[in-house]
């Protein structure tokens, strides 16, 4: 079943699993056949599959299909939410589906029964609690501590998933999700702030890992992972971390049973290392690891649902260490913003972005500035203003002294200037946006508008009170084309980067398959003529 109409959340990724699945099945020597309604997509593409049905995706409409063409098995897990929406209510009417049961897969989208076997395992997890009422969210909050996480089961991209501050917030949240998730629980959880996320990928063939692969956020934990900047092989997770996420893995994929496709999200701050999701199917990100690995996880999953050997597959299991050894893969999201009229580019559990792009460098910081600029992000080449929010400032010097030594002018607004200036580090002070012609210093809308700026950071947080000044500063830089960061890390990988990188210089350009090329034989892991 592939995954329908492209939106938010449900793009291009998830049509390239669904290509990748019927082509391994069709190199075994199976039939295969595409249920999809997209014509933007590979996989309607008249020769792609032996059968093409262009159908909406609900169960009636696939039972007649999967009964009329007396299929072996349906494949929910490669085309993201909607076909694995469609597993209880299939696997209810008698249908056989590929790979691992509609009972695992509600056991894992289901936030109550996965929280509840999550604990069961022994795998560590933030402290939780199921929706009962509000008063009892309430209490839940004040005994853990805000911020608390909001998350309605069965939903694509984050939907209505929120982080509460306080008790106001958390009712307006509790309503929201109620509405969008009305047959399934909503559970809350303890939000960990500043926590690093991680994730995993894998394949599993009855309840053992024989593919894995760990990547890390650039940005901490609370930007959802479509809008997030993903690093592989993670560069900044120590070897305990590394080996605590592969040590949950091995028991959610055993508990879950699971054959084919698995993405499991996690947090880590300190010691502790925590599960927060487990996706029994294949994740936004598999096209990424395939590529980067290379080697096609798809094509193993499909073999492991099908019960076909994967042993000539050389795959990254939970024992390999450092693949790829000679090269870092970065993915950065790509955003519409400045198609949406009026709307706040600044980033939070929801996902917002339409696009991604992946690049690949010798370092972490090659590859970043490489996907950055894919993504049509113009690198400064004078003036930075900076606007951050005071819990931030005295981390954000260190990065605001890099920009400095490159070159930069650096522009901060009056609060964060004053931080800057007892750092000892230079800035010219600007007007807040709302101040208008009252000061006499420049304001910093019409610095924006008038081209002095080469790139705006402006990181809010929930104690921001200037919302309205932060807000236009963004909307400002988005709309007259000045490249904008928002997240304190992202800045710092930035800084990081400029200062590796003459900004004069350039470049160079290289393909993922000359990064192929140039590993050693003992290194490579694919074969010279392999394309993903």
């Amino acid at each position: 079943i592939g995954s329908g109409a492209y939106r938010i959340g449900s793009s291009i990724e998830f049509d390239w699993c669904g290509v990748s699945a019927i082509r391994s099945l069709r190199k075994m020597g199976y039939s295969a056949t595409m249920i999809n309604y997209n014509p933007e997509t590979v996989s309607t593409d008249y020769d792609e599959c032996d059968r093409l049905y262009f159908e909406e995706l609900n169960r009636e409409r696939v039972l007649d299909i999967y009964q009329r063409d007396k299929c072996d098995g349906i494949v929910v897990s490669v085309g993201g939410q909607i076909p694995n929406g469609l597993a209880i209510p299939l696997a209810d009417a008698g249908v056989k589906l590929l790979g691992t049961s509609a009972k695992m897969i509600d056991n894992a989208e289901d936030r109550n029964k996965f929280s509840a076997m999550i604990d069961e395992i022994g795998v560590q997890q933030p402290r939780w609690l199921e929706l009962t009422s509000s008063d009892s969210a309430i209490e839940f909050a004040n005994d853990v501590g805000y911020p608390v996480l909001v998350r309605p089961s069965y939903v694509l991209s984050g939907a209505a998933m929120n982080v509460a501050w306080n008790d106001e917030q958390l009712k307006a949240f509790l309503n929201e999700a109620a509405t969008v998730s009305k047959e399934h629980p909503v559970v809350i959880s303890d939000f960990i702030e500043g926590a690093t996320e991680i994730e995993f990928d894998g394949v599993g063939k009855d309840g053992e890992i024989i593919a894995a692969a760990i990547h890390e956020h650039i940005e901490q934990a609370g930007v959802h992972s479509g809008d997030a900047t993903l690093v592989l092989p993670p560069q900044s997770l120590s070897e305990y971390t590394k080996y605590r996420v592969r040590d949950a893995a091995k028991k959610i994929v055993k508990r879950l049973n699971i054959t084919g496709p698995v993405n499991i999200q996690f947090v880590a701050k300190g010691t502790d290392v925590m599960c927060i999701e487990t996706n029994v199917r294949a994740s936004r990100s598999f096209p990424f690891v395939s590529k980067t690995m290379g080697v096609d996880f798809i094509e193993a999953a499909t073999r492991a649902m099908v019960n076909e050997d994967t042993s000539d597959m050389n795959l990254p299991t939970l024992e390999t260490r450092n693949r790829p050894s000679e090269y870092v893969g970065v993915k950065a999201p790509m955003f519409s913003f400045t198609r949406l009229r009026g709307s706040d580019p600044v980033l939070g559990v929801e996902m917002a972005s339409t696009g991604e792009v992946a690049c690949f460098g010798k370092t972490r910081e090659e590859a970043f500035l490489k996907a950055l600029l894919s993504t049509g992000f113009k690198i400064p080449k004078k003036s930075v203003l900076v606007s951050v929010q005071e819990s931030l400032q005295d981390d954000f010097t260190h990065s605001a002294w890099q920009l400095v030594e490159q070159g930069y002018t650096l522009y901060a607004t009056k609060n964060t200037a004053e931080v800057m200036e007892k750092n000892q580090v230079p800035c010219t002070v600007v007007a807040y946006p709302t101040e208008g012609s009252t000061s006499s210093a420049p304001n910093a809308i019409d610095l924006i508008k008038n081209g002095d700026i080469g790139m705006v950071i402006n990181i809010p947080t929930y104690e921001s009170k200037r919302l309205e000044d932060n807000y236009q500063m963004r909307r400002t830089a988005v709309d007259f084309g000045v490249p904008l960061l928002t997240n304190v890390n992202l800045v710092k990988v930035f800084a990081d980067a400029v200062q590796e990188h003459d900004r004069d210089q350039g470049l160079e350009p290289k393909t993922l398959f000359e990064h192929y090329q140039a590993e050693s034989a003992a290194d490579a892991w694919s074969d010279p003529t392999e394309f993903h």
